[in-house]
Order: structure tokens, then sequence, then C-alpha cells
């Protein structure tokens, strides 16, 4: 009798080879056969109009934080990921010397829109160097395999400490090799790589570029040494791949003999130069140099609600004056105020995030459910604003207050400039 059967599954196995409906026997968590009408098992799942195929492998994730305290990874383990990495970007929690956590939250809040209050409650900080963070991550057991990377940005903090989130300041040479001893120290020990920031996109939620944007040459140069000594990891990168910085990151994979991992994606302003960079891409695998690209299987964007950290109305004064209420008294307040409602719609401030909403908006959808992440152009709310015959904030914000204030809009900003994922 096998462990486990899992029953009229429709297996997709990776290998290109169209669907399939059989049987799988699990043994000791090895699949030991596959075929109809199998044994029985001593537990048995039947997987009928289910697909059944192998866990993902999610190399871009930012689980830097609550790894250290949620076993589950949640919601990541929802969805079929067995393996996750984090540290990318070059944002991370390790190295960090005590009293200077604070600042890698602001960063990490400010990059990847985790909320600081969750990043500080849930970290206890009980390591200093990145391998005693290695340990303290060996000590949970959780449902999934893990992987974490040495950030760029921790790095420069903890050595040069707020000079490194000063772009007007430079690491001196003794700076670059201390860099580049812990980032050795870190790989030796188990780590799966380097990560660095080059998009000024990445900021930190004081509004500070993450610290590795103006990283010049030499450091560069010093951190790729580094990786060539320890003979690990790969070195990923977030870039807005402006004139001349694919030949700088090409530069880091030769110096270092290691694999180059590098956001590949389609941005708004120049829709076409993930084309120029998947042809520098080939270009360096046919030399000899191993490069990659890693994009997104969606539009990378934002999502807004009125509980989150952005919306429309989100800088408003009148907004603004709700804050003192709880979200369900804010929904409260907007719906039974009709002066209210047209101050929000009607009386617009001329700060920069209202003058960028106004653009984004049509290029906003409602996220619906289930959700839709491939939505058509017509049905932006400017779109369906204007074949209304109404204003499209009234509009946006009749959206938001569905669900009682919890409904969301997505702004895809990357992958979409086409308004579908026909690049992707």
């Amino acid at each position: 009798m096998h462990d486990l059967i899992i029953r009229n599954g429709t297996i997709i196995d990776g290998t290109g080879t169209p669907g399939y409906v059989s049987d799988i026997a699990v043994d000791r968590g090895r699949i030991t056969e596959i075929g109809s009408g199998l044994s029985f098992g001593h537990r048995e799942i039947d997987a009928a109009d289910l697909l059944v195929l192998p866990g993902w492998v999610d190399v871009h994730t930012h689980y830097d934080g609550q790894a250290t305290w949620d076993p589950y990874l949640t919601p990541s383990s929802w969805h079929g990921v067995t393996t996750t990495v984090f540290g990318n970007c070059g944002v991370g929690f390790a190295p960090v010397r005590p009293g200077t956590e604070e600042y890698l939250i602001n960063l990490m809040q400010g990059v990847e829109d985790i909320p600081g209050t969750v990043l500080s409650e849930g970290i206890d900080f009980c390591w200093e160097s990145f391998p005693q963070y290695l340990d303290v991550l060996e000590t949970m057991p959780r449902v999934m395999n893990i992987g974490a990377q040495v950030p760029h940005a921790a790095l420069r903090f903890y050595v040069m400490g707020e000079r490194g989130a000063d772009h007007k300041e430079v690491p001196t040479s003794r700076e670059i090799d201390q860099m580049g001893e812990l980032l050795e120290e870190g790989l030796r020990a188990g780590a799966l790589g380097f990560t660095t920031s080059r998009t000024i996109k990445h900021k930190a939620a004081d509004g500070r570029p993450t610290p590795s944007l103006s990283a010049e040459d030499p450091e560069l140069a010093g951190m790729a040494q580094a990786m060539r000594r320890a003979g690990e990891g790969i070195f990923e990168c977030n870039s807005d791949l402006g004139p001349g910085e694919f030949l700088a990151l090409r530069s880091f994979a030769e110096i270092s003999g290691r694999p180059l991992s590098i956001l590949l994606l389609q941005v708004d302003a120049y829709p076409d130069l993930w084309r120029e960079t998947l042809a520098d891409i080939h270009a360096a695998n046919r030399i000899g140099i191993n490069v990659n690209g890693q994009v997104g299987c969606r539009p990378i964007g934002v999502l807004m609600g009125l509980e989150t950290s952005i919306h429309p109305f989100s800088t408003h004064p009148s907004w603004k004056n709700l804050q003192a209420l709880s979200p369900a008294e804010r929904v409260t307040r907007i719906r039974q105020d009709e002066a209210l409602k047209r101050s929000l719609v009607e009386i617009r401030p001329k700060d920069p995030h209202t003058v960028w909403m106004t653009d984004a908006l049509s290029k906003s959808y409602e996220l619906g459910n289930p959700p839709d992440y491939e939505p058509d152009p017509s049905h932006s709310i400017v779109s369906r604003a204007t074949e209304e015959g109404r204003d499209a904030w009234d509009f946006a914000l009749e959206l938001l207050l569905k669900e009682n204030g919890k409904a969301l809009l997505l702004y895809p900003f990357e992958n979409y400039s086409g308004g579908n994922l026909e690049v992707v």
C-alpha cells in the first residue's frame, strides 16, 4: 500500500507535454508511480478537475522579514510555491548593526510597500551578521524551502552608516573591502547570491533613493571580486537600464564569473527597451557570459484601495481630515456626507500625487472578483466614466467604496504598455 495516492488529477509535468489525467503514487515523500488504477494508499486525494504540477520556485520575493516569524509564508504557500527566494532588489535585514534597524525597515517599507509597523513588531533582530541571520532562519520549520541573498543596501549601511544612504558620499577603498569581506562571508555561509538596485523607483519611506542607486564602478568591482573569491552565488539586479548600464552589469558578471539575473520589464516611457535588453542578454550569452532575464507573468502594478498606502485621494486635505476615524467610519462618513464627497471629487489639490493620478486613472482598472490581471483598455476608469458621462474621479470613488470600502483598483505600470500581456 502506498503512502499517498493522488487520483484523477490533470498532470502538467513541466516538460511541455500536454496535460493528461492520471493517478500518482507517493512513498516516503517521493513519486514512485504514475498511471491508472493504482493500488490503494494510506491517504488518498481526489484531484478530479484539478491540476497536479511541480511546485513553483519563486525567485523574486521579499519575505526577508516575514520568514523570521511565519512558517507558512502566506500567500505564496496558498498558490503552489514550494521554494521562495528573497533578499532581492538590494533590500533586506542583514547585516545590521544594533540600533540601526529602523533604517532598513524604512527602506523595505518604501521599496516594497510592506508596512513598517508590521516589520517592527514582527522582527526581533536577534542577529547582526548575515550568517547569523541564516542561522535564525534555520531554526524555524516551514512548509516550503527558502533561500536568502545578501542585499547591497544593508551592506552599505552596515559599513558606511548614515553615509551609506547619502548619495553625495562615496565609500573609501577600505569600506569597499569591508563590504566585499562581508559579502564573501555571507556567500560562504549559504547565501544564494548578491542583489542590488539601480532604479529610481526604489525609495525609502522617507523619500530617499535606495542606497545602491549611486554605487560607482569601483564599488561594484569590489563586490564582483568578492563573488569571484567565494565562487558562489548569483548577481541579481533591478535597473532602469539607461545608457551604458547593461555594459556595467555585464562587466560585473565578467569580473565575478557568476551568473547575472536582471529584471526584464516593459516600461511605458520606453516600451521597446526590453527588446534591446533581451538582445544584449543573448549577445552576452553568445560570448560565454551567463545572463538571464527575470520576467513577471503578470503586469507589475499598484493596488489602490481606501485602506492601502496610496489611492487617488490619499493626499487630499479632506481625506487627511478623516484619518482619526476607523476604515469603516471613513466609508460611512463619505457615503453620508455629500459635501465631503463633492470636496474629494471636485476640489482636487495640485500636488504631484494628484497630478500623477490624473494620468494614472486612464490606465487604472477595477480589480474585480475574481481579479482580472489582463483588463481591456476600454475598461479603464477614465474609459468607463466617459462612457457613462461621468467624472473619472467620482467614478473612482464609487468603485473604491464598494465592498464596504475594501474594493481595489489596479494600476499596471510595467509589462502593460500595449494594454495586454502579449510581450510577456
